[in-house]
């Protein structure tokens, strides 16, 4: 992985923690994840108009990828009405590469190095360790099982999204249309178990969803060009350090308690960051 490809996906990292906090902040979590799709989902078609039109196979793999994404948005938006962001954030996002690695390892092209996979199974630690606080500090489980199908969700999309680019050749024409199918998909979806009082936002929730959508169209963009040119595996590990600034902004920003566990796992993360370069 090169110099550049790492400080992108860093910075696709700290984006996505953004816009993860930002939905956790709006006054309906269900309206502001609805609202972050449906302005994804009208920014990808407009720039979708401006690509090349997809040949016949890709479209497979965006069906899949648009199955996925709806999916992750659903089980996160109703995990963050159970817990905080430094709690449902690091359960969402952990397991996800774990299995990605796995999958990646069996079917797929790319050679994963013996200290790569040392790097992952760090990531793997400090993730573990701060999501257990669900178990021993009194909170919601109730958020476990969303968070670990937003994980499952997670994992499928980054395995599709990784080979469909690919297949595409151009990652800003694939970003596109991904996002109008996880718009056209969400919404029925969403409706289908909250009903049409989902879709009712307030100015706030528009505000919130809007600049989430930002930041979330920002940072997959960039994870996706960057499993096109690196490993899929590593590209997956490195966005976790998201699950680090997640934890910063749930403690300074928005006020969430903080422990030796979350310092230590934290800094397992950090460890891991800086195996995947050596």
């Amino acid at each position: 992985m090169s110099l550049t490809v790492f400080l992108a996906v860093l910075g696709a990292a700290l984006l996505h923690a953004s816009w993860n906090a930002l939905i956790k902040t709006g006054a309906s979590k269900i309206a502001s994840m609805f609202i972050l799709t449906l302005v994804q989902g009208i920014a990808g078609f407009c720039i979708a108009m401006t690509q090349p039109w997809p040949e016949a196979h890709v479209w497979l793999w965006l069906a899949a990828s648009g199955v996925f994404h709806a999916g992750y948005k659903f089980f996160l938006a109703f995990a963050y009405e159970q817990g905080d962001l430094s709690r449902v954030y690091p359960i969402a996002r952990g397991a996800a590469p774990m299995i990605v690695t796995l999958v990646s390892a069996l079917w797929l092209i790319d050679v994963i190095a013996p200290l790569e996979y040392g790097a992952i199974a760090v990531l793997g630690l400090g993730i573990a360790l701060m999501a257990r606080g669900a178990f021993t500090n009194g909170e919601s489980r109730k958020l476990v099982p969303l968070a670990l199908g937003s994980a499952c969700m997670t994992a499928g999309y980054s395995l599709v999204d990784g080979l469909g680019a690919r297949e595409a050749g151009n990652a800003v024409m694939y970003v596109g249309w991904l996002f109008t199918l996880d718009a056209l998909l969400f919404t029925p979806l969403i409706v289908a178990f909250r009903g049409r009082a989902a879709l009712r936002a307030g100015p706030k929730d528009w505000a919130v969803g809007a600049l989430a959508a930002s930041a979330s169209y920002g940072a997959y963009a960039i994870a996706v060009w960057a499993m096109t040119v690196a490993p899929i595996a590593l590209v997956t590990a490195l966005r976790e350090t998201s699950i680090l600034f997640a934890v910063l902004i749930g403690w300074m920003v928005l006020g969430e308690r903080m422990d030796r566990g979350k310092v230590l796992a934290a800094c397992l993360i950090v460890g891991g960051v800086v195996l995947t370069r050596l």
